[in-house]
């Protein structure tokens, strides 16, 4: 579990100075999250929290996403990743606003970083503003940054445990998007089970499955993106 960021929950020793750091840690950042979601409505922008492990496809939808949705939506990203601007470089090539947040040795993103990143990109009234937290089904799911959604992919090729696996970060999801599907045919993979289990973790939750590679269920999807940036 991550100790670097407070949020390696209550130890099976029971230490409780683990206890209260995470309780301090997160009682900052939700303070912190809150001001951003002021700052956010008084602009009238929404934003979405884009979280997943690893390869599961966050960058790939965010440029066909930005292709799709770019002519009727101002679309800014903040990207997150511990090194490099690889996803940045690409979300910049597909038309949209971007700032890199590269957290070293984190392993999530925080309310404070995107705090300076909103004021950074300084979004225009009625955009969009996805954030692409880093590859983690663990921390992430921990910490508020002032979202209206939070939006979990899982693609076929990770298998059909995440939700059972991952309960947390399933049970914080207002969509679940389950991405590949073109390799359905190609993987063991069971949708229906798996929106089952997703749907016992997290009633409430939206479940979508999507291609971006070949479109399909993307309609749905950017209808969705739309309709939360009209609700700005």
């Amino acid at each position: 579990m991550c100790g670097t960021c407070g949020c390696a929950g209550e130890s099976t020793t029971g230490d409780s100075r683990t206890i209260v750091l995470q309780q301090k840690v997160l009682g900052k950042n939700d303070d912190i999250a809150e001001e951003n979601r002021e700052w956010l409505a008084r602009r009238g922008v929404v934003m979405v929290n884009l979280m997943s492990s690893p390869g599961a496809g966050k960058t790939t939808l965010l440029e066909r996403i930005a292709r799709v949705l770019t002519p009727h939506v101002n679309i800014c990203v903040i990207e997150g990743d511990q090194e490099t601007a690889l996803d940045a470089d690409r979300i910049k090539a597909a038309g949209c606003a971007v700032v890199q947040i590269n957290t070293g040795v984190g392993c999530h993103l925080d309310a404070e970083m995107v705090r300076r990143a909103l004021n950074e990109l300084d979004p225009a009234a009625g955009s969009l503003v996805v954030v692409e937290n880093v590859g983690n089904l663990v921390c992430p799911a921990l910490f508020d940054l002032g979202e209206s959604s939070k939006i979990v992919l899982a693609s076929v090729t990770e298998g059909g445990d995440k939700p059972l696996k991952y309960p947390h970060m399933f049970r914080q999801a207002d969509v679940v998007l389950v991405t590949k599907i073109d390799l359905l045919p190609y993987v063991d993979f069971d949708l229906e089970r798996y929106s089952a289990d997703v749907l016992r973790i997290s009633p409430r939750a939206e479940l979508m499955a999507l291609s971006a590679v070949t479109g399909e269920g993307m309609t749905r999807w950017c209808d969705w993106l739309t309709g939360c940036a009209r609700r700005s």
